[in-house]
């Protein structure tokens, strides 16, 4: 077992003691569950595959654009038309 020492900026000692007098646990208990918890959280996001991340972004229907990217001129002349209706 090894000794930690660890500086704790104002909202993190308010969060541990918050934490400390709502469960009861000790500030070593408490701090030990925590990176018990973000242990997890690390292994979770090694796990996802690249696709799996972006499936889950909500990136919208798409096809909208006017105009493939190799012509922007063309598209954005068509904007432009579109707005001034002409």
């Amino acid at each position: 077992m090894a000794t930690r020492t660890v500086r704790l900026d104002d909202e993190a000692e308010e969060a541990l003691t918050l934490i400390t007098q709502s469960t009861g646990l000790s500030i070593s208990s408490a701090l030990k569950q925590g990176l018990l918890v973000l242990k997890d959280q690390v292994a979770l996001h090694e796990q996802q595959a690249p696709y799996e991340i972006y499936a889950s972004l909500d990136l919208g229907d798409g096809g909208e654009a006017i105009a493939p990217s190799t012509e922007t001129r063309r598209g954005i002349q068509d904007a432009i038309r579109r707005k001034l209706n002409r």
